[in-house]
């Protein structure tokens, strides 16, 4: 047995959480948040206890000292060789990666090349391996890349139609995000079917929300794109539209070109089109008391997602199962019985309705035997995923 820990930096806090494998025990959980504030938070859950504290918290280096100082302080270990290896999520791997590396300095090269790509996101990943790497330099680390498992799609599935000296100097191809919430889902639905060699589409919808077709275990198609503001329509993101509407806008509103970024990134989506807000629940609490344009959200949210499965359906030749999770998929019920009444009759879906009403955040079949077509709720668990990478490679 093994103890692995599993770190997601972002750009002001660090998620950690520590396994015991093969058994995949979590021992404990937790998040240093408002890094760089001296009212920053430093939390560690252990067996439903919680213990929180409020201090200052300069960078990423003192997070990581905190973290292993509590994990001494609550004798989850008693030395810091009882850790084997250190997983982080990394989510943008480009071109370079189709599956999870051992973290040395040759790949922190080519993650801070990548930083361009995902500024919000690489720049942190990396300032948590070096934090990691600087207190505990003895302890092997391992990148698990958001795109990773993307990297099987057929070159006409991730090459857009711009002139193609431009995609290929600059790398402008369809990377896909939440990747290893994808793999997991075509995992967990394999074993919930009992089979192998399935058509799997994964629906992870969350504030984040992407779409995938799975065939065999290889992705064959996602809806996220270059960045994460492709594909279907979000919380605040658009997802895909008419590219010609951001230089309209920067016309028609005399904004530059990253000002209406903004706008499509953080400005758009649920939020946008409701003029409520991002939650989904918000959504369908206004949408409950008659407002329209909390109405139009919702229905707009549903025929997006509704018109994604059915590409993939096709893209797939067929589809054994249909997988929701993330925040909404997991937690809605009335959600996923909107999807399913868009897609159920071309698709000979045999929905249980009252299955589905009591389901939430369990793994569930959600259909009759008789259905053509599955669909499962599966929660998902991307750091199980990143835990399970890293002990098959030390």
């Amino acid at each position: 047995m093994k103890k692995i820990l599993v770190v997601n930096a972002g750009s002001s806090s660090l998620k950690f959480k520590l396994y015991l494998m093969p058994s995949e025990e979590v021992l404990c959980s937790g998040i240093a948040e408002r890094i760089m504030h001296e009212d920053a938070i430093f939390q560690i859950k252990i067996n439903q206890q919680s213990y929180k504290e409020v201090l200052p918290i300069s960078d990423h280096k003192k997070a990581v000292h905190l973290l292993v100082d509590a994990l001494k302080k609550h004798n989850i270990i008693q030395s810091f060789d009882e850790i084997a290896a250190i997983g982080h999520r990394v989510v943008q791997g480009g071109k370079y990666y189709n599956k999870s590396v051992i973290f040395d300095e040759s790949v922190a090269e080519k993650v801070h090349s990548l930083i361009d790509l995902a500024p919000l996101h690489n720049g942190p990943n990396l300032t948590g391996y070096r934090a990691f790497k600087e207190i505990l330099p003895n302890i092997p680390n391992v990148a698990t890349f958001d795109t990773a498992f993307h990297r099987s799609m057929a070159e006409e599935d991730f090459v857009f139609p711009i002139p193609y000296e431009l995609t290929t100097k600059y790398d402008l191809y369809r990377y896909g995000f939440h990747g290893t919430s994808h793999e997991y889902l075509a995992i967990e639905g394999a074993k919930l079917l009992g089979q192998e060699n399935l058509k799997i589409i994964t629906c992870h919808i969350g504030s984040g929300a992407s779409i995938s077709a799975v065939k065999n275990g290889k992705c064959v198609a996602t809806s996220m794109g270059l960045t994460p503001l492709g594909g279907i329509m979000m919380g605040t993101r658009t997802g895909d539209i008419d590219p010609s509407i951001v230089y309209f806008l920067c016309h028609k509103l005399n904004k530059d070109i990253q000002e209406v970024y903004d706008i499509l990134n953080k400005k758009s989506g649920l939020l946008g089109v409701s003029g409520v807000s991002n939650d989904a629940r918000d959504v369908d609490k206004a949408k409950a008391k008659g407002n329209e344009r909390a109405i139009l959200a919702q229905r707009l949210f549903i025929r997006r997602i509704a018109d994604y499965i059915g590409q993939y359906f096709v893209r797939l030749g067929g589809a054994d199962l249909i997988i929701f999770s993330a925040g909404i998929g997991e937690n809605s019920h009335s959600f996923r019985q909107n999807v399913i009444k868009e897609i159920s009759s071309a698709l000979e879906i045999d929905f249980n309705e009252e299955i589905n009403k009591n389901s939430r955040a369990i793994t569930t079949l959600l259909t009759n035997p008789s259905s053509k077509v599955h669909v499962a709720l599966i929660p998902t668990d991307e750091e199980v995923m990143i835990a399970r990478d890293t002990f098959r490679l030390i």
